[in-house]
């Protein structure tokens, strides 16, 4: 049984929880879209990619250094899964993590991605303890920056042309957030489920 993630974190409208066996084929409806891996690390993805991943990610846990933890979004009305999102461990200083979000287009435009990471900075700040999130995103990607913004999350950089992604340079935006900043924006009237 796991200890620092033992059961789903539940928001308003979506359940946060670990990737099961029959998880694939949603997966793979969503994450094979070429406008969905457009700013990702992957170029396919199939079902032979969704079972190793969910096999993966069978026994981690968050927190641990050098490692990434996926979890699924869940619509909570449906309990269709919408996304998915993933929690990576800095393995230099595992008191900082960085996020990483997909979800359906069908599904975007709707507020999960802000609802589904608000519940995860709760969680990362208050269960794991950590000090600093962050993340990576493309710098074509409005919405991902648009996301974070919104998040609280300060621009701490541009990379510019500074990495070679998918047959040209990429350029990229660093955004980070601290707990003490998480703190002063969280309003302690929201209740927080795990």
């Amino acid at each position: 049984m796991s200890q620092l993630f033992p059961r789903p974190l539940c928001s308003p409208r979506l359940i946060l929880r670990r990737l099961e066996p029959g998880d694939a084929d949603s997966l793979v409806s969503y994450r094979s879209l070429p406008e969905v891996a457009r700013y990702q690390s992957w170029n396919s993805f199939g079902v032979e990619d969704a079972a190793r991943l969910i096999e993966d990610q069978r026994e981690r846990e968050p927190g641990v250094p050098g490692t990434w933890f996926q979890l699924a979004l869940v619509e909570g009305g449906t309990e269709r899964m919408v996304g998915d999102c993933g929690l990576h461990c800095r393995l230099d200083d595992s008191r900082q993590m960085e996020f990483g979000i997909t979800l359906a287009p069908s599904y975007q435009g709707r507020g999960y991605a802000t609802e589904a990471l608000g519940y995860l900075l709760h969680f990362v700040f208050t269960t794991l303890d950590k000090h600093r999130v962050s993340a990576v995103t493309d710098a074509r990607n409005q919405a991902a920056a648009s996301l974070f913004k919104r998040l609280g999350f300060r621009q701490e950089a541009h990379y510019v042309e500074h990495r070679w992604f998918k047959d040209s340079w990429g350029s990229e935006f660093m955004f980070a957030l601290l707990r003490r900043e998480w703190e002063v924006r969280s309003r302690p009237s929201q209740e927080f489920t795990r």
